[in-house]
């Protein structure tokens, strides 16, 4: 293990993107952009725990493990989390309410919009709060090619550059709609099932949910039901900065919390980590 950083490494903009509190906030925009694909959202609504209230807090919290274990583990740690994905999603088949047809979870489509809007939310919000710079946002879309192959796809499948893509996002306009299951998924994202001992976090969720939501391209909104104000994004990128800010304070050290967190992945990895959130 020592030694090994994984995919990403110390001089990495992942790693220092990764470990900001303000990141939560690009997880959920990258939840409710994920949403409008038809079939993602329609395989995740027919397959996933996340829709059952007794076992979604369990569910998110993998996924959150997930993400920190692919972001700070070792080589052997985010291959055996890659090759877990991968033969879930190989089992997991969903069907078209519309046509009746039956379709796999792991299809590349499906896949690579899902790691696009994931890595899309993350460099946006990381280059919008201040954390990266515009050369340093290609870098993170670049570094996390790497990611994609986890789930099965090859770097060449995925965007490389903010200009790649702005390009796939626009490609897939035409093809996003906001679905019934979708729309479930966004009211319950401002109920979630919090465990008891995180119920005052209640009283905040909808506020972080709204500045999430106010982060999406505005076609997103559009297609979500999300009014599109005159001078809104302004009031978001300032929101943002704050937000960054305070987080900042609470994160302390830099080197300090990688440290910190990559210790955490290995926990994660080997399951004897403790989450205070669990």
């Amino acid at each position: 293990m020592a030694g090994d950083e994984g995919l990403f490494g110390s001089n990495s903009v992942t790693w220092r993107v990764h470990v900001e509190p303000i990141m939560w906030v690009a997880g959920l925009r990258a939840l409710y952009l994920q949403s409008l694909h038809p079939r993602v959202m329609r395989g995740t609504y027919q397959n996933s725990a996340l829709f059952d209230r007794k076992k979604a807090w369990a569910r998110f919290l993998r996924t959150a493990e997930y993400v920190t274990i692919r972001t700070y583990g070792t080589t052997a740690e985010t291959e055996a989390a890659g090759r877990r994905v991968r033969a879930i999603h190989s089992r997991l088949r969903g069907i078209d309410p519309e046509t009746g047809e039956s379709f796999r979870l792991n299809e590349p489509d499906s896949l690579t919009w899902v790691h696009c809007a994931e890595i899309d939310s993350y460099s946006h919000i990381a280059h919008r709060s201040g954390i990266i710079t515009a050369d340093e946002t290609d870098q993170y879309i670049q570094e996390n090619r790497a990611s994609a192959t986890l789930v099965g796809l090859s770097p060449e499948q995925v965007p490389g550059s903010t200009a790649d893509m702005d390009r796939y996002m626009r490609a897939q306009r035409d093809t996003l709609t906001t679905t019934p299951e979708a729309l479930r998924g966004l009211l319950t994202s401002f109920n979630p099932p919090l465990p008891r001992h995180l119920a005052p976090l209640k009283l905040v969720v909808p506020a972080v949910n709204l500045l999430a939501l106010s982060t999406l391209p505005k076609w997103a909104r559009r297609k979500l039901g999300v009014p599109v104000l005159p001078g809104a994004d302004l009031v978001t990128t300032a929101q943002l900065r704050t937000l960054r800010a305070a987080g900042r304070l609470t994160l302390g050290d830099l080197d300090a919390a990688i440290t910190q967190a990559r210790d955490n992945a290995h926990r994660m990895a080997d399951g004897t980590f403790i989450s205070i959130l669990a």
